[in-house]
């Protein structure tokens, strides 16, 4: 029977249960009061002063209406969270006159609301009177400018961690973070302040078909400071708009605030402001009243008239830039001139050494004054060697004494004359440099002669001019003029040009008789590849025979076509085609290579 009773009870209960899902809780309280310290309720004043200063404080926040549902006439349909206490505990610390680090924990202390539906979604009021919020830590760096001047400016950020409750409209459930900038200043008797900033929440949701997520914050403070800037009072705007429905109505929460603020000497700070939502933005409520105490370490300014980070009651030189000493009587004190450098250690400063990396001795000569006395190590003091950084050997004339050698006089030093022995003259090759000028003896000047060691007669090409028809270089049978065969064929054309060749590359096989050579066939690109490789070979095999009918012993001979696998010029042109389709002579052992 009990089990009956409870089946019945049960199935009424799920009877009467709206149809609607419960929406997801978020973060509800748009009010971030600013770090302790601060001049404003949620903008700051950037008093980043002290080498070590703390402050702490709370402050207490009182919204009402800051959820509500609206009907299609904008009239209000159900306050979710109706009215909220919440009280802000803090502290910071700002170090080396630039940096702060601070903390903050919210409260809430009361809540109520009422349950409401919005498109078939139930919104449910705060599940709990007291709760706690998101623990907030936060870290800014100045950049410029200091707290009073015209204009301040500084960056940091802030991380909420999910601490709170969500139940309760006071966390989203995961963590927040939120990098910011911040500008900030006194002109006169006005102070000012304004912050841009990009907060990213984890979680989102959507409330009654406008998406909470990630947004754009921003705000702005202008006040008017009196009683010698014991008294700061002014409005407060700060409001912020997700990235998905910027600055749609319920997506774009902006309040308000305004209120006095109180500095005592002692550095007790008193506060109060009213305000109220100036959009109809989830978070921004129908009024707000703030109110805060705090403590913040006043700041003793200690006079710096020159800059130098050196107290005046501590400075020898208060009005001149200087530097920190152990010494009181210099101790801010500009640090006197540095000596001349002397880079050596010689003892003859580097603007007059003609050798500053170099200990050396003093010399009228500005060109060595300061350089070593014999700097070569050739045994000559430099003053009486002609070539000072050059060894070299003692002469009679003064114009070669220390100089390098030169034992033929013909003015090309030993080192550098291929001949040092003979008599001959500057050549831009080398190997012939300081040499007779015609090493070939076929009346053609090294330096013109495309083959200085093989003679030949004069050619107006300059690659052929002092060359023979044939000659050993560079292990191979050069020739100049190539063998000529008949068209697609390996038969080679009889006349004075191919006669020519040939005869000329007997001739160092017979001057050469322990020579052996590999002839090479090469084509152009015309034609297929396996055609012109078989033409090459039979072409190289031509001459082979041709060699072995003028007597040369056929074990000296081998023959290979390459086709047009190996190109020596362009084959997009004539001229270079003719280049390519080529015999050549390879010494593969013997002979001078």
């Amino acid at each position: 029977m009990r089990s009956r009773v409870l089946f019945a009870a049960v199935l009424a209960g799920l009877s009467f249960a709206p149809s609607a899902l419960a929406q997801d809780r978020f973060l509800v309280n748009r009010f971030e009061p600013s770090e302790r310290g601060s001049d404003w309720f949620s903008l700051d004043s950037l008093d980043l002063r002290g080498e070590a200063r703390p402050a702490i404080g709370v402050v207490g926040d009182y919204s009402a209406r800051s959820l509500v549902l609206y009907n299609p006439d904008d009239s209000i349909k159900e306050s979710v969270v109706r009215n909220q206490f919440i009280v802000h505990a803090g502290a910071s610390f700002v170090f080396l006159n630039r940096f702060r680090i601070a903390a903050d924990m919210p409260f809430q202390l009361f809540a109520d609301g009422h349950n409401g539906t919005a498109n078939g979604v139930t919104f449910l009021a705060p599940a709990n009177d007291q709760a706690l919020g998101d623990l907030r830590f936060s870290a800014d760096a100045r950049l410029i400018g200091e707290y009073g001047d015209a204009f301040t400016a500084a960056i940091g950020a802030q991380v909420s961690l999910p601490t709170g409750d969500q139940d309760s409209y006071m966390s989203d459930g995961s963590t927040r973070f939120m990098p910011r900038a911040t500008v900030a200043g006194d002109v006169g008797p006005l102070a000012y302040s304004a912050r841009l900033a990009i907060q990213y929440r984890g979680a989102g949701t959507t409330v009654d078909g406008t998406d909470i997520s990630s947004e754009f914050n921003f705000g702005g403070a202008v006040g008017l400071r009196a009683l010698d800037k014991m008294l700061l009072i002014g409005p407060e705007i700060y409001g912020s708009t997700t990235f998905d429905n910027a600055f749609d109505k319920k997506s774009t929460p902006v309040e308000g605030l305004f209120g006095p603020h109180i500095f005592l000497p002692n550095g007790l700070r008193f506060g109060a402001g009213i305000g109220t939502g100036l959009t109809r933005g989830y978070g921004a409520p129908v009024v707000r009243t703030v109110g805060n105490i705090e403590w913040a370490m006043p700041y003793e300014k200690h006079e710096d008239r020159d800059h130098d980070m050196i107290e005046d009651q501590f400075d020898a030189c208060p009005d001149t830039p200087g530097v920190p000493s152990q010494d009181p009587a210099k101790n801010g004190c500009p640090p006197p001139p540095p000596p001349p450098p002397d880079r050596d250690g010689d003892g003859i400063i580097d603007s007059e050494d003609a050798c500053v990396d170099v200990p050396g001795v003093k010399s009228d000569d500005p060109k060595k004054n300061g350089c070593p006395a014999d700097q070569d190590g050739d045994g000559i003091p430099d003053v009486k060697d002609a070539c000072p950084t050059t060894p070299g050997v003692a002469n009679d004339d003064p114009k070669k004494n220390g100089c390098p050698p030169d034992r033929d006089n013909d003015g090309i030093l030993d080192a550098d004359d291929a001949c040092p022995d003979t008599p001959g003259v500057k050549s831009t090759i080398a190997k012939y440099n300081g040499c007779p000028d015609d090493v070939d003896h076929d009346g053609i000047k090294n330096d013109v002669d495309a083959c200085p060691e093989n003679p030949g007669p004069s050619d107006p090409d300059p690659k052929r001019n002092g060359c023979p028809k044939a000659f050993i270089a560079q292990g191979q049978i050069k020739i100049l003029d190539q063998v000529k065969f008949k068209t697609n064929s390996a038969a080679i054309v009889v006349g004075k040009d191919s006669d020519d060749v040939l005869q000329a590359v007997l001739k160092i096989f017979q001057d050469h008789p322990d020579i052996v050579v590999s002839v090479e066939g090469h084509t152009d690109n015309t034609g297929t590849a396996a055609h012109n490789k078989t033409l090459s070979a039979q072409r190289a095999a031509s001459v082979v025979t041709w060699l072995v009918k003028h007597g040369v012993d056929k074990k000296r001979l081998t023959s290979v076509g390459f086709g047009q696998e190996k190109p020596i010029a362009d084959n997009g042109t004539p001229e270079g085609r003719a280049e390519n389709r080529r015999v050549e002579f390879h010494i593969a052992g013997g002979g001078s290579q």
